[in-house]
């Protein structure tokens, strides 16, 4: 099972819109089996209100151009900061489930997993026993993969009852850090995305993936940190 993760899109704040369009018209050559949106559609104080909510619309209405059957996602702190209902409206109208606390089985022939989503750790409220009930947690061959915005949230994901289970959490939040010096790395991070910033991290039996993003905050550029289309592949063990 192939799944792209996308992630950090902050469309209309320094992404235009024909830089997403191409993004996902990448993406569906890829022909991918599923695709995870990790958070961040918009950017919370750029802007007047209506234009935030415009750029909501705009950036569901670009992502429904994603041509995998299943597509599901999870808020960012921007979107919650901009409006929980404003930004997930139009991505639920556009065939994009947005999960906050639950899960849903993906099947391929006889085989299954679970793709669960938590609220956001910084400005909501996750729920890890919402989103891995007891009737799924360590279910022999049906692994849970985790969509979480803030990284940093997986060392309590590990410490939860329900943590065992999971044996990939998907994470965006940090951009990598956006702007990269030689030796000096990230100039700033965001809250809960200060220890896992980019990449690969194996905590325990459970694997973490932090995706750099696509667009950026603060600043209009990326610096030694370019935006990210990842492809995880998920193989039977």
């Amino acid at each position: 099972m192939r799944i792209v993760q996308l992630s950090d899109f902050h469309l209309d704040a320094w992404s235009e819109p024909y830089f997403i369009r191409q993004v996902v018209e990448r993406v569906n050559r890829m022909e991918p089996d599923v695709v995870v949106l990790t958070g961040d559609f918009v950017t919370d104080g750029f802007g007047t209100q209506k234009y935030q909510f415009e750029a909501a619309r705009q950036c569901a209405g670009i992502l429904s151009g994603l041509r995998c059957k299943d597509k599901f996602a999870v808020l960012g702190n921007h979107d919650i900061g901009v409006g929980r209902e404003e930004v997930g409206r139009p991505l639920k109208e556009n065939g994009i489930p947005v999960l906050r606390n639950e899960c849903v089985p993906l099947k391929r022939g006889s085989e299954k997993i679970w793709l669960s989503g938590v609220d956001d750790p910084v400005l909501g409220h996750p729920n890890l026993d919402q989103a891995i009930p007891y009737s799924i947690r360590n279910v022999p061959d049906e692994p849970v993969v985790l969509m979480c915005h803030a990284p940093d949230y997986a060392d309590t994901v590990l410490k939860h009852e329900s943590g065992a289970s999971v044996g990939l959490m998907l994470s965006g939040h940090t951009h990598g850090g956006q702007v990269r010096l030689p030796m000096l790395g990230a100039l700033e991070l965001p809250e809960l995305g200060k220890k896992y910033v980019e990449g690969m991290f194996q905590l325990g039996a459970m694997h973490l993936y932090v995706n750099r993003g696509i667009g950026t905050i603060g600043l209009p550029f990326r610096l030694n940190c370019p935006p990210e289309i990842t492809v995880l592949t998920l193989r039977a063990g």
